[in-house]
């Protein structure tokens, strides 16, 4: 039987997290092990329960997403952490970013693509809401234009290829997306992404791209709204 995923809810409203309750429930490879009122209890769940994936909302009395989302990623790089954000939120967008945040949807997401966001970032790919991307690009672009540009090229030894999918893992191409513009197999991609995280001292696909505009290592092109 294949490993199930093992999620840890949390939100400060319990009809929110009731309502992921009974949507998880019925997937057999999601297994619910716990949730969390605030950040600071999601947190030490996530110490004693250690969860595969964190659905973490962002703004909660307390300890808020981003900063527990910060010190999960620190001390659990390996976990993946799903932010639930209102539109209203995202403000908060770019610190989730930065706190190592793999995933991003909106609340009034359906049923169906939170179960394929969970399914997605316990592969170790990330998934961005598309309104939430725009928000993000507008950060990304910002960096290449200012403060990135001025920081200087970071030294590194990514090969020609890598820096040709880095670009596509910071234009949000999935693997098998940029094995199919590269004509290459998802698992030649697999490695090459795994070997940029180890050259980069990066742990997911967000911070890798944000890392390569801030220094200089690519430049994103604006897409065209």
């Amino acid at each position: 039987m294949a490993k199930k995923t093992k999620v840890l809810i949390t939100d400060d409203h319990r009809v929110v997290r009731e309502g992921l309750c009974a949507i998880l429930e019925t997937k057999d490879d999601i297994e619910i092990i716990g949730e969390a009122r605030d950040g600071g209890e999601a947190v030490e769940k996530t110490r004693s329960l250690m969860p595969d994936v964190i659905l973490m909302d962002v703004s909660m009395p307390g300890m808020t997403g981003v900063e527990a989302t910060r010190i999960i990623k620190r001390e659990f790089p390996h976990i993946g952490v799903i932010a639930l954000t209102m539109y209203e939120e995202q403000q908060y967008i770019f610190d989730l970013v930065r706190a190592g945040a793999t995933g991003y949807l909106l609340k009034d997401s359906d049923s169906a693509q939170i179960v394929a966001a969970i399914r997605t970032i316990s592969r170790g790919e990330s998934l961005i809401h598309p309104s939430v991307a725009s928000k993000i690009l507008a950060e990304f672009s910002l960096l290449a234009e200012g403060k990135g540009r001025k920081r200087g090229v970071l030294e590194h030894d990514l090969t020609d290829r890598e820096i040709t999918v880095l670009r596509l893992v910071a234009d949000g191409k999935t693997n098998k997306e940029i094995a199919n513009v590269l004509d290459l197999s998802e698992k030649t991609v697999k490695n090459h992404v795994r070997n940029i995280f180890h050259k980069l001292h990066v742990y997911d696909r967000t911070q890798a791209a944000i890392l390569a505009i801030r220094k200089g290592i690519i430049e994103l092109e604006p897409r065209q709204s």
